[in-house]
């Protein structure tokens, strides 16, 4: 193998990772690898089908209440995004084929990436059908560094399966995944733990796990739009402000996250909220609940088992939190029950008509175990509420 990175990426880096990676100031030392598949169910269509290939692709079922799953770079150009309204990509690109999700196909391809991650290490903690974090700390090639590692991965995907896959390789979970989508798409990126403060230091503060466009403008607010305007606070000052978030938010500027890499994690819930930029009424929340329950329920379809309860999540103006759950006799047959069935508990939620919310959320969780039959595997794909996997990280 060459000693570049990428020798055959006109992405690669134009040097070697030094052996820093071993030498990283914050125990454990470990050497992670985030991989993510370029607009993966579009990918695969177009590969499956040449006739696609270079054409705006949209992978979405037709429909006014349908969302995007994945879009091909080339519709991406169009500004066709994942969980946009598929009503609304078609105005933007309106020579874009529309292509019905297959997850039986996408599953059975994602099974083949697996296998390949599986030739480098067994610490493999898959987010969904198209990322995963790998430990490659000591990995079974040999290989002397995570570069090399991930350089061979996405090689082998590229030459076996005919798909291209972007990497990242830091020294934790939080900076790899960072850095796969660094250079997206077919790209690596490395971050080496003697560069973390100053990569990081001009990072939109929106590029940190948690942080949506409500909570950007929050902390626009607060004089806080990069990372490094974090990394200039102190963790009293960043509690006094946002509480437990703060302490989230002071290690994370800081490149430390100590989470593991864990495989075969057990899923305890699948799950979509949404923050307005207003405060609203309970009755008025029903809309936004909707659309999280078409993102929830194709994460559900996505996942290899089923769940049991339904659950409903609020925060109240105050910041309170509330939950309430439901375990039915049978679980809904499309997003539009699930969604009902979530409605249903606002009698169960007593604050009174005039109870504003800032969030809403639903989820699925009390998951089967592996041997059991899992509930939704005979739901047929004859709706039309499609949406991008929330806990499957599809981009």
């Amino acid at each position: 193998m060459d000693d570049s990175p990428i020798a055959n990426s006109s992405h690669a880096l134009q040097r070697e990772p030094e052996d820093s990676l071993l030498h990283s100031q914050q125990p454990p030392l470990r050497k992670i690898v985030h991989v993510d598949m370029d607009a993966f169910y579009a990918s695969v269509e177009q590969r499956d089908d040449p006739t696609l290939r270079g054409k705006p692709v949209v992978v979405a079922w037709r429909g006014l209440r349908s969302v995007v799953c994945a879009a091909s770079y080339e519709a991406r150009r169009f500004g066709v995004r994942s969980a946009m309204p598929a009503v609304r990509a078609e105005r933007l690109c309106p020579e874009a084929i529309f292509l019905p999700p297959d997850f039986t196909r996408y599953k059975a391809v994602s099974q083949a990436v697996r296998e390949i991650f599986g030739r480098h290490t067994d610490l493999i903690e898959p987010l969904s059908l198209d990322e995963a974090y790998l430990d490659v700390t000591a990995n079974k090639t040999g290989l002397p560094t995570a570069t090399r590692v991930a350089s061979l991965i996405r090689q082998q995907i590229r030459s076996e399966l005919n798909l291209t896959a972007s990497a990242g390789v830091a020294p934790n979970k939080f900076l790899a995944k960072v850095a796969s989508d660094w250079r997206k798409p077919d790209g690596l990126f490395v971050i080496q733990p003697h560069e973390v403060l100053g990569f990081l230091r001009d990072l939109p503060i929106g590029r940190i796990p948690g942080v949506g466009k409500v909570t950007e403008e929050h902390l626009a607010k607060a004089g806080i739009r990069t990372v490094g305007d974090v990394q200039g606070k102190s963790l009293a000052e960043l509690e006094a402000e946002f509480g437990r978030y703060g302490h989230r938010l002071f290690d994370y500027a800081r490149g430390i996250d100590h989470s593991p890499v864990i495989p075969n994690r057990v899923r305890k819930q699948i799950s979509a909220e949404d923050t307005f930029p207003d405060d609203v009424p309970l009755h008025a929340t029903v809309e936004a609940l909707r659309k999280l329950a078409e993102r929830v329920w194709i994460a559900s379809r996505a996942n290899i088992r089923g769940a049991r309860t339904i659950v409903l999540k609020l925060k109240t103006k105050e910041f309170q939190s509330l939950t309430r759950s439901l375990t039915p006799t049978a679980m809904p047959g499309s997003s539009e029950e699930l969604a009902n069935a979530a409605i249903t508990m606002f009698e169960r939620v007593p604050l009174g008509d005039n109870q504003l919310y800032r969030l809403i959320g639903i989820g699925l969780a009390n998951f089967q175990t592996d041997d059991e039959p899992p509930l939704f595997a005979a739901i047929p794909n004859d709706d039309d509420s499609s949406d991008i996997p929330l806990d499957s990280g599809l981009d």
